[in-house]
């Protein structure tokens, strides 16, 4: 009975981590029009804290204490405050979310490189071809959709830089963690942070309820628990390198979703952006 579920790991859980990740620039799209990014980021990290705080409470899921309960909240500082917070205040500044899926996707170079030093990952040459090849496809994906401002560019920039660093560090000093209360305890660290940076930096107002609570319930409950419980998952049992390359195919899975739910056309670079950045994943994720 074993067998069965370890073959269907490998495939079923990157698949369903990519589709739920991507669906997150959709919602985010449709949140940021409705909302400031920062409180649309607090309610996000505040409802999915509690949900998923309660259902580790219930179930009595072990919790980090003491050292590990402090990298946890680091990791979870970087990976969630700093990443959404610059990459949904990037997407209200008009940055396509296809762009920002591309900034995202080259997070696998930045693991790759700070894996080698400080996990001792080591890179064989065809790995190395499938960042390659990743990295080409992410561009092929978005490569007619690069329109931005200085401003959104640092931000998708000071994004990456925490999902890269919070990759490795929640890898190094965190990777055992149990992924309800350790996902759960990352909300909770980053929704005060996110809720301060929105009273100062923000005018907190919601002008449609009816498309802001919706993208905060998909935010929640996909994104936010389904795609890090996911997420966790895999930094638990792999490489931290390999799992980051499931980012290359969020910009190409990102311009077929806005295609279908937004109405945007899927230009043929996006489509042979797939095919070159799923190439790429393949060779990248190899044992």
């Amino acid at each position: 009975m074993e067998t069965p579920a370890r073959t269907r790991t490998p495939v079923v859980v990157p698949s369903l981590f990519v589709a739920a990740w991507s669906s997150a620039f959709v919602a985010g799209l449709i949140g940021v029009s409705a909302a400031p990014p920062l409180l649309l980021t607090f309610a996000r990290f505040a409802l999915a804290g509690l949900l998923l705080g309660g259902y580790a409470l219930a179930v009595r899921a072990p919790w980090p204490r003491g050292r590990r309960l402090a990298h946890v909240v680091v990791a979870g500082l970087l990976v969630q405050a700093v990443q959404f917070g610059a990459f949904y205040s990037a997407l209200g500044r008009g940055m396509p979310a296809a762009v920002i899926a591309l900034v995202q996707g080259l997070s696998p170079m930045v693991v790759a490189l700070l894996a080698g030093r400080a996990l001792g990952e080591r890179m064989s040459p065809v790995r190395w071809a499938g960042f390659g090849l990743g990295a080409a496809g992410v561009g092929l994906a978005v490569a007619d959709r690069v329109s931005f401002s200085p401003s959104a560019v640092a931000l998708c920039a000071i994004g990456l830089v925490g999902l890269s660093v919070g990759t490795v560090y929640q890898k190094r000093f965190a990777s055992d963690m149990d992924v309800r209360t350790g996902t759960a305890v990352q909300f909770l660290a980053g929704a005060p942070v996110m809720g301060l940076a929105a009273l100062l930096l923000e005018t907190p107002r919601v002008t449609g309820w009816g498309a802001f609570g919706g993208a905060v319930a998909w935010l929640v409950l996909v994104n936010s628990i389904g795609a890090f419980l996911l997420l966790n998952t895999m930094l638990r049992d792999a490489p931290a390198s390999r799992v980051s390359t499931m980012f290359f195919l969020t910009p190409a899975v990102t311009a077929v979703m806005a295609w279908l739910l937004a109405g945007q056309a899927l230009h043929p670079l996006a489509v042979a952006g797939l095919v070159v950045g799923g190439a790429g994943v393949f060779l990248a994720a190899r044992r």
